[in-house]
């Protein structure tokens, strides 16, 4: 990767702060997201370890670091899992969570209580697709996704996958979670459309003879954010781990360099981002 792929822990940490209370992201690395919203914190699928498989191997593990520790994240108040692969779903990441934000508002996709519960969790909710739950100061709607669910040899499909809206403070924000492009995000336009900002997928997408099923190629990413009404759109789940075969920058270039009239950027993993 070249040198402005990602800030040190220090940097990443100073560029939220400056920030202050202004509605922002921080790209922690891969679909991995500080969001907060009117004072509320939101944690996206936290892949924040070293490995995303049951067993440590080369082909699985991270290429750079999560950009904060663990340790040393803001409080967290509300945490997304959009479905159980071992990219997205960290149960070692998820133990320490549980761990520091006692409190911490888990939402998962039908299916994922019991593993959550099982990390230390007490307060968690399942959604179905268009289910949506509704807190103090939030709300949180689960949408389809064009994917599948597996974490071992005999549990495909046993539990949900989806992606996420949430609305604070005024604001509206997508999460795609995993997917691969369908019908159904111009579905998601013409139910809950018009987003300020949308986190869409745009790595690990070939050989598409494998992944077109599953995973967006960059040029999908823009559609997505097209049919759903996004105004931005922010590129995710690329430049950390090496999935697929695709040369790691490419997603970025081709995510850019795609021809669409809809703004869009990619983050160095660390940095923040206010929404306006």
């Amino acid at each position: 990767f070249p040198s402005d792929h990602s800030l040190t822990e220090e940097q990443a940490l100073a560029g939220y702060g400056r920030l202050a209370d202004q509605d922002k992201i921080l790209w922690l690395g891969h679909a991995s997201f500080l969001i907060q919203l009117g004072g509320v914190t939101f944690l996206t699928d936290p892949y924040l370890t070293d490995y995303a498989s049951p067993v440590p191997s080369r082909s699985t593990k991270r290429l750079l670091p999560a950009a904060i520790d663990i340790d040393r994240l803001p409080q967290v108040d509300c945490i997304l899992v959009s479905h159980n692969h071992y990219d997205h779903l960290d149960t070692k990441a998820l133990g320490r969570l549980a761990r520091r934000f006692t409190q911490a508002q888990v939402v998962v996709p039908l299916g994922l209580i019991p593993i959550m519960q099982k990390q230390g969790f007490d307060n968690v909710v399942e959604l179905d697709w268009y289910d949506q739950q509704q807190w103090d100061r939030y709300q949180v709607t689960a949408l389809p996704a064009v994917h599948m669910s597996r974490r071992g040899l005999f549990d495909l499909n046993r539990t949900l996958w989806c992606g996420f809206a949430l609305q604070c403070n005024g604001k509206r924000i997508y999460f795609a979670g995993d997917t691969a492009y369908g019908a159904v995000f111009k579905e998601i336009g013409q139910v809950i459309g018009g987003f300020d900002l949308g986190l869409v997928p745009i790595g690990a997408y070939q050989p598409r003879s494998l992944m077109s099923s599953v995973h967006t190629t960059p040029e999908e990413a823009i559609l997505i954010g097209e049919d759903i009404g996004a105004r931005r759109l922010v590129g995710m789940h690329w430049g950390t781990i090496r999935l697929t075969t695709e040369p790691m920058l490419e997603p970025k270039e081709r995510f850019l360099a795609a021809q669409s009239d809809l703004p869009r950027l990619v983050m160095k993993i660390g940095e923040s981002l206010a929404i306006d």
